[in-house]
């Protein structure tokens, strides 16, 4: 698969095949990678909440089922920052909305070489799907034994853009495994659980019997 170059880039989007909203500006663009700024809104984990049976810590496992309950959301204003605790774990979300309108091309989300120096965390490695339109999610953890101050705005990780080897149809682009994408435009800081038919199958250790009723 090929790498789009600076120019590249720019024809996709003169053209109408790639778009971020808002607008890119020169110091997000790169020889062949396009950096993205952070957003402004943040998910913390809760560790626990209280039930009728009193406080109770909040499991994350294959068979607990994902909500916006579990995170505390904070929504900034431009201007404000954003301070992260030692060893603390967010979530975050670009401040760019792409869309990937052409059928045969694809990104990959890396952090920035200066986001890790400064002791954050960001292995994402993500794949962002042909057709795909939203913010993008990634977590952030700060790592060092200090707090880490973060400005909505800043530039905080890259994608690269790459062709694929064929076209893919919307409706292959949106299937995964067997159900479709998990991220959708409009979730950012929630998501979708693996399907539950295989999540059941692994808890029950009947993972044999899944690949025999789903080979491909």
């Amino acid at each position: 698969m090929a790498i789009l170059t600076r120019n590249d880039i720019k024809k996709e989007i003169s053209e109408g095949r790639l778009a971020f909203s808002p607008p890119l500006d020169q110091f997000q663009m790169q020889p062949h990678a396009i950096d993205l700024r952070l957003g402004t809104k943040f998910m913390i984990p809760k560790s626990w909440e209280i039930t009728e049976k009193g406080r109770a810590a909040i499991k994350v496992a294959i068979d607990a089922e994902s909500s916006d309950s579990e995170y505390n959301q904070i929504d900034l204003k431009p201007g404000q920052y954003f301070e992260i605790l030692p060893d603390e774990f967010v979530i975050a979300t670009s401040l760019e909305n792409i869309t990937l309108k052409s059928p045969n091309l694809m990104a990959i989300l890396f952090p920035r070489t200066s986001t890790n120096r400064r002791g954050l965390n960001l292995s994402l490695s993500g794949i962002i799907d042909t057709g795909y339109e939203g913010t993008l999610i990634f977590p952030i953890k700060n790592e060092t034994n200090q707090v880490i101050r973060i400005y909505p705005g800043e530039r905080i990780c890259q994608i690269i853009l790459q062709e694929l080897s064929g076209d893919l149809t919307p409706e292959e682009a949106n299937l995964h495994g067997a159900q479709e994408a998990k991220y959708t435009e409009g979730s950012s800081g929630s998501y979708k659980l693996d399907k539950q038919e295989e999540r059941d199958a692994i808890i029950a250790g009947n993972l044999d019997s899944l690949k025999q009723s789903h080979h491909i």
